[in-house]
């Protein structure tokens, strides 16, 4: 059975665009917003791809300024230049 893999970040200019492309990128992602955060869990894994956060931010972006806006997260990390992800291992 799948673990649940969550992203928490800060609820921010800078931080939108990343929710926006995770929500898009992993479908059944379930996004929990709160005032001053908005927390993301799905089931498996969680992918934020540099790619769709570029295409929303308008500007290169490198998947290591995601975190200045993580407060927290559950799960292993799997970082490239082209992504930054979440899953637990088996």
């Amino acid at each position: 059975m799948p673990r649940i893999v969550s992203i928490t970040l800060q609820n921010t200019d800078a931080a939108r665009p990343i929710i926006e492309a995770i929500t898009e990128d992993n479908p059944g992602a379930v996004v929990h917003s709160y005032p001053g955060i908005v927390k993301i869990d799905r089931e498996g894994s969680l992918t934020v791809k540099r790619a769709s956060v570029e295409s929303r931010l308008g500007r290169d972006w490198d998947p290591q300024e995601i975190h200045l806006s993580i407060v927290s997260m559950a799960g292993n990390v799997d970082e490239d230049d082209d992504y930054f992800g979440l899953a637990w291992a088996n």
